[in-house]
């Protein structure tokens, strides 16, 4: 996926505004935490795993596939609704031929099923929201309860039906509940998540990314379940968790204390385009209409497609 980032505010606020939750969780520092928390569960569905597998991309762009999953989610969540409904139809094109065999079930694979789609959706949103109350200030009650719904919002924009998207906190961790019992991890899991956690710069990579993601991975594994720590095969002992959340805490003080500036900072070392993304965000230059739109409304006026169809965000 290419992006101008000049385009991000160019026709309104969105569907969330400078006031919303989603803008908060998604320009802290944290977010980058929670999003490589967020592509390394992926590898839990495997038929995402197969649909990744079967690209290559994942072992040989490690960062460039984390870096265009998470300017994806950047653009639903602060960009205008122009530039998201053009992000997610470019994805539902490039994610329409992302079809195969699953080879553990011998079950057909669609990066655009419903299933595939709502997992990649929750563990996403959930994932940096977790990251905002581990090593952030976290939301309020009223808060949060706000950004489940827009959370809910958000997934007009994929395949999965947004009333199955779970709109509190209870409800998020009986989804998890529900689909456990169809995660599971493979060769191709277990290599696609060491791409994101802890890869070599000699695979595509380069040592910035490299030594960036090893070392965030000890804040992101510390935000995961014991579960699901043991599933991926990286479960560590909990002194390390002892010391990794004052530390990780500690850190992102230290880069809000530039004020927002801070993950414009951070962001570039894993994810050059979410950076650029986020870089604009910060200018807060004002939008064509200073309003929120619906996405029903946004793909009335920007769509091609007409209705929702497809979707991508993988």
């Amino acid at each position: 996926m290419t992006f101008d980032p000049t385009t991000l505010r160019r026709a309104d606020y969105g569907f969330f505004g400078p006031d919303s939750p989603s803008w908060k969780v998604w320009t802290s520092p944290t977010a980058v935490i929670g999003f490589q928390r967020a592509v390394t569960l992926e590898h839990f569905d495997p038929f995402l795993t197969a649909a990744v597998a079967d690209t290559g991309k994942i072992y040989s762009e490690p960062r460039n596939r984390l870096d265009a999953t998470f300017a994806y989610f950047l653009i639903v969540a602060i960009g205008d609704s122009r530039t998201a409904i053009q992000a997610s139809e470019h994805l539902m094109t490039v994610h329409a031929k992302n079809t195969g065999i699953e080879p553990i079930s011998g079950q057909r694979y669609s990066a655009n099923s419903p299933e595939t789609q709502l997992w990649i959706h929750i563990t996403g949103w959930q994932s940096v929201l977790k990251a905002y109350e581990m090593f952030g200030p976290g939301l309020t009650p009223e808060e949060e309860a706000q950004y489940w719904r827009e959370c809910r919002i958000a997934a007009e924009l994929q395949t999965c039906k947004p009333e199955d998207v779970p709109i509190t906190r209870e409800g998020v961790r009986q989804y998890y509940a529900d689909v456990r019992a169809r995660l599971c991890t493979s060769e191709a899991a277990q290599d696609g998540m060491r791409q994101l956690l802890f890869t070599s710069p000699g695979n595509g990579a380069g040592w910035t990314y490299a030594i960036g993601a090893r070392l965030l991975s000890f804040a992101s594994i510390a935000t995961l379940p014991k579960w699901q720590r043991k599933l991926g095969q990286f479960d560590r002992p909990g002194i390390v968790d002892l010391l990794v959340r004052p530390a990780g805490r500690i850190l992102v003080w230290l880069f809000t204390l530039f004020d927002k500036k801070g993950l414009i900072m951070a962001a570039p070392i894993i994810a050059p385009m979410a950076g650029q993304i986020l870089e604009q965000h910060i200018k807060g230059e004002l939008p064509a209409r200073p309003e929120t739109v619906t996405p029903a409304q946004a793909r009335e006026r920007y769509g091609t497609r007409g209705h929702r169809t497809t979707s991508a965000a993988s």
